[in-house]
């Protein structure tokens, strides 16, 4: 924007990769990285999937799977049968500021446009990728210290 508007992006808090199954992807994340969950996997049925999160140095990777049949990620899925990375994760200090300045910016929020409770247990919105150059971003509140 030529208006020098405020940068909302916070640190990268994690890739979101879509997974037919989280166990297949743990063994291959394990077998080539040797990398290891650090949150076992759980259920968010508000969002339709199923979670578990890999440390990495400096970030996290969300592996998700459908969970039930209304799941969202099935139509990612259908498209990349094998998985892929399907968003990126942002950390804003205030949600509903993002979301706002998302609107005002002329980017789509997904869903209702009110944040709903991400897989970190803090307030997440989604902007379309038809605004963001093909890829779809999760924004999410700032956790609360040493919770990232």
């Amino acid at each position: 924007m030529s208006d020098l508007s405020p940068l909302l992006l916070g640190r990268l808090n994690h890739v979101g990769i879509a997974c037919p199954s989280i166990e297949d992807a743990v063994d291959m994340y394990g077998r080539l990285f040797g990398a290891t969950v650090s949150s076992a996997a759980f259920d968010l049925p508000a969002q339709g999937v199923r979670v578990a999160f890999i440390d990495v140095a400096n970030s996290q990777l969300e592996l998700i799977e459908p969970l039930g049949a209304d799941s969202p990620i099935h139509g990612f899925l259908k498209k990349n049968p094998n998985g892929g990375q399907h968003h990126v994760c942002f950390e804003v200090k205030d949600i509903i500021a993002a979301r706002d300045a998302m609107r005002a910016r002329g980017a789509t929020v997904l869903g209702t446009g009110e944040p709903r409770m991400g897989a970190h247990g803090v307030p997440v919105i989604f902007v379309h990728p038809r605004d963001t150059g093909g890829v779809l971003v999760e924004l999410m509140q700032e956790p609360p210290e040493g919770h990232h």
